[in-house]
C-alpha cells in the first residue's frame, strides 16, 4: 500500500515572507525540513507539496521562476537524500475565485486522482487557517506546524488545539513516524 503524505510549501518546508518568495535567492529551507522530507522518503512515504502563489497573478513572478525555485527545493532536498514526487500549485489570486486556491479542494482532488487513493488516513501539514480548512474539508488527518503563520493560526483559532500541532517540519515528521512503530 503506498503511503503518502501531503505538505503545504511556505512556513512548512520554507521561511514564509509576507512580500512572497519570488526568486531562488530568496527561498531558504527551514532548519531540518529538508531531512525531515528525506525520513518521510526513507519510512517508504512519497511526499507531495500542495502550494497557494498568488504571486504569479499578482505578477511578483511567473511560472518559469516558479519553476525555478522548485528546482532549487528539490536541489537542496536532493543533496540531503530526499526528494519530492509532485508539487501541486495554485497561480491564481484569491479574487478569481478558482476551485484550486485552497481551501479549495482541487488540488486535493487533484492529487487524488493521480495517486488513486482515499486521503482519509494521508497527513496534510500546514501553517495556516486555509490549511487547517482544507483537511476539514477532505478529510484528511491534520496537522499544524507552528513556525511562520502556524503560532497566530492556532492563537486566533482555539478550535485548531484539537488539531495535533508541532513546532516544526521535523517534529511533525518524527512523531508520524513514532506512530508507525507502535
Amino acid at each position: 500500500m503506498k503511503k503518502l503524505i501531503i505538505l503545504d510549501r511556505d512556513g512548512v518546508i520554507n521561511y514564509d515572507s509576507d512580500h512572497y518568495i519570488k526568486t531562488p535567492d530568496e527561498w531558504h529551507a527551514i532548519p531540518g525540513s529538508l531531512l525531515a522530507i528525506a525520513k518521510l522518503n526513507r519510512a517508504g512515504y512519497h511526499v507531495v507539496v500542495a502550494t497557494n502563489q498568488s504571486g504569479v497573478a499578482r505578477g511578483f513572478y511567473d511560472i518559469p521562476m516558479l519553476h525555478r525555485i522548485h528546482e532549487k527545493l528539490t536541489s537542496e532536498l536532493a543533496s540531503v537524500g530526499g526528494v519530492i514526487d509532485d508539487i501541486f500549485f495554485c497561480p491564481h489570486h484569491p479574487d478569481e475565485h478558482c476551485g484550486c486556491r485552497k481551501p479549495a479542494l482541487g488540488m486535493f482532488h487533484q492529487i487524488q486522482k493521480k495517486y488513486k487513493m482515499d486521503l482519509s488516513d494521508v497527513y496534510f501539514i500546514g501553517d495556516s487557517y486555509s490549511d487547517m480548512q482544507v483537511a476539514e474539508r477532505l478529510p484528511c488527518k491534520p496537522m499544524l506546524v507552528l513556525t511562520s503563520k502556524g503560532e497566530k493560526t492556532l492563537k486566533n483559532n482555539p478550535e485548531f488545539l484539537a488539531i495535533p500541532h508541532f513546532m516544526n517540519l521535523a517534529t511533525a515528521v518524527d512523531y508520524i513516524l513514532s506512530q508507525e512503530q507502535e
